[in-house]
Formats: structure tokens, sequence, C-alpha cells
């Protein structure tokens, strides 16, 4: 795992990955109590890991799968490259039970738009249009992915399609750990961070396609400092959250997978946060 967080940080990673040992040179107080099934917090500025719990556990991801999603698009893709909307898109969505960008099959949507499409509202329509188009194919894209998360250094993460709903042949797995691996490479393209920054995005009618307006589903949005990331839930994977801060001069990384609360997901990562912060400044 050191390497895989030194390549994406360029930073060297300490062997330790625990919550700190109380000294008498601390006055850190206790990590927060974390109810989810795993989590992991780190200090992406330095690699250091600030906090962990069965973070190397293999489980659903739900829709944090949409963050690679958006990671390999732009590998490739300009912002501007219209994307055209079938009705396959939107059917494939309906018909999964998934959240949608409420998109109109025949708009043609430019990337960087679709972007906030499929971050803020997590629509599925969005995931399947853009890995249609840049797989080519779903198939095609989702070994892209798969092939993103090796280079780097997700080793206990596959995935089976680009949006993370349950599939009949089974769910894709990650874990906290390679999650945060993937939201510190994420955030370094400004236009994730921009989508994944914005509580609400409004899109204007023009000739290519009609208007949009899409809100965040990430409630720890406002907060001082919050960039923000991505939600996620389904049944197996309960509520996921993967979320990240910019706070004294260092960017702080999180992921909770397995929560069985919607609104504890968001207090935690505060909490998680706020700990951090003074852990940090000790």
């Amino acid at each position: 795992m050191a390497g895989a967080l030194a390549l994406v940080t360029g930073l060297a990673v300490p062997a330790y990955a625990q919550a700190p040992t109380q000294t008498a040179a601390t006055t850190v107080a206790a990590a927060p109590s974390v109810y989810g099934r795993a989590a992991y917090l780190m200090d992406a500025s330095s690699g250091d890991v600030l906090y962990r719990k069965n973070a190397g556990e293999r489980m659903p991801i739900a829709s944090l799968t949409k963050t690679m999603t958006a990671y390999v698009v732009l590998k490739s893709a300009k912002p501007t490259d219209l994307v055209q909307i079938r009705a396959q898109d939107v059917d494939y969505a309906v018909d999964g039970g998934g959240t949608t960008a409420d998109l109109r099959p025949g708009d043609r949507i430019p990337v960087g738009e679709l972007m906030y499409g499929l971050l803020l509202p997590s629509g599925a329509d969005a995931a399947h249009a853009l890995a249609r188009t840049y797989g080519p194919g779903v198939k095609g894209f989702v070994a892209k992915m798969n092939q993103t998360a090796r280079s780097l250094g997700m080793n206990d993460t596959q995935y089976v399609n680009a949006d993370g709903l349950p599939t009949p042949d089974g769910d894709g797995y990650s874990t906290a750990r390679d999650q945060a691996v993937l939201a510190t490479a994420a955030l370094k393209n400004p236009l994730i961070k921009a989508a994944v920054s914005s509580r609400r995005h409004t899109l204007d009618a023009n000739a290519d396609h009609r208007s949009y307006h899409w809100r965040s589903t990430n409630h720890l949005l406002g907060d001082p400092g919050v960039i923000g990331l991505k939600t996620g839930y389904t049944r197996a994977a309960g509520y996921c959250l993967a979320y990240a801060a910019d706070q004294g001069g260092h960017r702080l990384v999180g992921v909770l997978l397995g929560e069985s609360s919607s609104s504890r997901r968001f207090s935690t990562a505060e909490s998680l946060l706020s700990w951090g912060e003074t852990r940090l400044s000790a």
C-alpha cells in the first residue's frame, strides 16, 4: 500500500496506519467513534494515515464507483466533447433502480457539464452514457476502470460497471484505503474538484440540449474547507461517503463504507475532519 500512496501523492508513506497513541507531548483527543464497517482518513499532502478501521476489507462501494468513471473519462475526453444521450442510457438507470440526472434522449451534452450530472445527483444515466461513449462500449470502459485501478495501486478493487449498481452476476468491490487513493488522484483534476465542490449546477438550454438543474447529495458541502466528493448507497453497500477538505495547509481525504445511517455518515466525517485537523496542528 505504501507504494500506492507514494504513487498518488509523490511522497513517502509511513509504515504505521493507526490512530495516534497519546503521549505527554500531545493533547490530541481520542479518535471519534466510527459505526460504519470501514473507514480511512489520510493527509493526502504528506501520505500520512491518520485513522483506519477495516481499511483493507473488500466490500461493495455503491456510487463511489462514479469517481473512477469521471477519472477515466477525463483521461482522454475534452470537456467540450459532446456526448449524445440515448434512450438506453435512461432506460438503464430507471430499470436498474439507480439515481438519475434526468437526462433526455437526443440531447448532446458536453463532457464537462455531464460531470455535474454524474457526480452531483449521482446519475446512473450519465455514467452509462459516458461509459458507452468512451469504452467504446460499457464492457470496454469497465476494463479501462480496472486497468486504471491497477495503475494506481488499487489492488483490492474490482469494478463490474460504471455506476456501482448491483448486477445479476454480483457487485464490484473495493476498500476504504483504495478509495482514498483514488480520491487523492481524482481531486487533482480541476474539473472533478470543481464539480464535487458544487452544491448545485444549472445547465441552460441551447441548440444541443434542454436545460438541467442538478443538486449535490453531499451534505458536508458548505462546511469550512470541505471539497466534497461522492456519496453512495445500495442495500449491500450501506451508506458510503468519500470526502475531502483543505485545512491548515493540508488536504485531508477520508472514506466511510457500510454505514447504517445516511445522516451519521456525514456527522462522522465532520468529526473525523475536526479530529484530524487537531492532530495535524498538535
